[in-house]
């Protein structure tokens, strides 16, 4: 045998092994194919709890009743109105509450200073704050908070756009506890 025509590592011709890979190859996908045809095969029997949907076994127990000769017919139902619906006896109207003005504001950052250093304040003096230049603002309405927020533009105005907004039950929690 000549150099370039020495079998590959083990004695074995890598052309006969690509083959073997290849025929491998080829009967996992017959595997597969096979499983795929089987399950389909399942799930058009409809055989319960194999993969039939509920609709199915109705529509098969519907189909069966009537050739039996019994009569199916569906149950009337009573139309309960929808958004018609008063509210029960003893339940708060809130539409009395909608109408109420409430105050919102946004609060930048917060600080304590003296009296004497109040006084002091002029035209031009600069207060340093407890928070970071960047920090989203706090959204309060009546005094509590409500939500976070960064300020934008609206035509030619301030505005805020909230980022974060505390969950009611959040809300009533930290009126409850101060």
């Amino acid at each position: 045998m000549a150099e370039d025509e020495t079998p590959g590592e083990g004695g074995v011709d890598p052309s006969a092994e690509k083959e073997v890979d290849i025929n491998n190859g080829e009967a996992l996908a017959d595997e597969w194919a096979a499983a795929l045809e089987e399950q389909e095969t399942t799930e058009d029997a409809g055989a319960p709890g194999e993969g039939a949907s509920v609709e199915d076994e109705w529509a098969a127990a519907m189909a069966e009743a009537e050739a039996a000769g019994q009569s199916v017919e569906p149950a009337p139902l009573e139309d309960f109105g929808g958004d018609d619906v008063p509210p029960p006896p003893g339940a708060p109207d809130l539409d009395v509450i909608l109408d109420i003005p409430v105050t919102i504001s946004m609060e930048v950052g917060n600080t304590q200073i003296p009296i004497r250093n109040l006084l002091q304040l002029n035209q031009g003096s600069v207060i340093e704050l407890d928070r970071l230049a960047g920090e989203p603002l706090d959204v309060l309405v009546n005094g509590t908070l409500i939500a976070h927020g960064e300020v934008v533009m609206v035509n030619e105005k301030f505005g805020i756009r909230l980022t974060d907004v505390i969950s009611p039950s959040e809300r009533i929690k930290k009126l409850r506890h101060g």
